[in-house]
């Protein structure tokens, strides 16, 4: 008997998508991500090269390798400095013009006077921000990884949702157990609910998008006024969350770390969301105020939660959020897939061929705002 007959024997159409899955999966090439990444938003100029005196210099954490090898190749006007370190990245800060975030510290901003250009991997970039003397300093470009992440992020807003209203950890435990429980639970439907994204950039954009398709009405906010998508019911500016909240059975949190949103999902928010709503948060945990959330778990007031994020972070043996009821936890791992990989080295390349060019780069972060 083939494959084939066998699923047909088993009825099993699921297993006809794993098997077909399984013959399909490779790895991924550029050219297979056809859609533009990143944004030409406030894009700007690091660096004229016709100003510098020789080559353009980099400094990466990237060693030897194939991936140094196509980034040599995006920019070849480009002199690479591979296999730094936080540590070592100062000694060569006297020729650097561009630099992996990761490696920035306060002795690397001192020792580079001619440092242009620094080129986040992540979308949240508030660490970066806190390095001292980096948003006080004039003429430097930073850029982030915004739109790499964000259709792996958004399968595992839904992977957590789904894990939520389809009680997979009553039926996992049950597993466990070897028994056949049927009835333990009674799932809910995600077509008709209403999602609020909290943040419609990047990564909230594909979790309206997706959201859409499951059948949901879909509500978002942004911080300035923008066109309302297609895939989104109402857009509003941030200032008007709170007229949102009340409509929201899943509240999925989008939002950059920045001052104004530390802490900005505390016990008064959490209470406008109707009872038995749903809370998803991929962004960052300081967002969301754990003690409120622990609150509203415990009193029923919120169906479950889903984190991929918390504050504090890593979060420590005997936590509190750890043995929460319906709350599942994954430890920020939303954006890890090969997809990602090559959506963020396909934007890095695209960054590095204008910095060599002198053209504007993308995603530029606005240093004030904070994203």
């Amino acid at each position: 008997m083939n494959q084939l007959q066998r699923v047909r024997t088993t009825g099993g159409l699921a297993l006809l998508l794993l098997l077909c899955l399984g013959a399909c999966k490779g790895p991924y090439h550029a050219e297979q991500v056809a859609e533009p990444i990143g944004s030409e938003r406030g894009a700007m100029v690091a660096l004229d090269p016709q100003s510098v005196d020789g080559q353009l210099v980099y400094l990466t954490s990237q060693p030897e390798s194939e991936r140094l090898d196509a980034m040599r190749a995006a920019a070849p006007g480009v002199e690479f400095v591979p296999g730094l370190t936080r540590a070592s990245a100062p000694q060569h800060g006297a020729r650097a013009h561009g630099v992996d975030a990761h490696l920035v510290t306060a002795e690397l901003l001192a020792a580079a006077p001619q440092l242009a250009w620094v080129q986040s991997y992540s979308a949240g970039v508030e660490n970066v921000l806190a390095v001292p003397g980096l948003v006080e300093r004039d003429g430097l470009v930073l850029t982030n990884g915004s739109g790499a992440h964000g259709p792996v992020i958004a399968e595992h807003v839904f992977a957590l949702l789904l894990h939520l209203t389809r009680g997979l950890s009553t039926y996992g435990q049950a597993q466990a157990r070897g028994e056949w429980t049927r009835g333990a639970f009674e799932g809910e439907a995600l077509a008709g609910r209403t999602l609020l994204v909290a943040g419609l950039g990047a990564i909230g954009d594909q979790v309206a998008r997706r959201a859409k398709a499951f059948e949901m009405t879909v509500l978002a906010t942004a911080r300035t006024p923008r066109e309302r998508p297609a895939h989104v019911d109402e857009l509003v500016t941030s200032d008007r969350m709170n007229e949102l909240l009340p409509r929201a059975d899943v509240l999925v949190i989008c939002l950059p770390l920045t001052a104004e949103t530390r802490g900005l999902f505390d016990r008064r928010r959490l209470s406008l969301l109707p009872k038995g709503a749903y809370v998803i948060n991929i962004a960052r945990g300081a967002i969301l105020d754990s003690e409120a959330l622990l609150e509203a778990l415990a009193s029923g007031h919120l169906g479950g939660a889903g984190l991929d994020v918390t504050d504090p972070e890593p979060l420590p043996t005997g936590h509190a959020l750890w043995s929460a009821p319906n709350l599942v936890i994954t430890p920020h791992v939303a954006g890890d897939a090969e997809l990602t990989r090559v959506r963020r080295d396909r934007l890095i390349d695209e960054n590095l061929t204008r910095f060599a060019t002198g053209r504007p780069l993308l995603n530029v972060v606005d240093r004030a705002a904070g994203y």
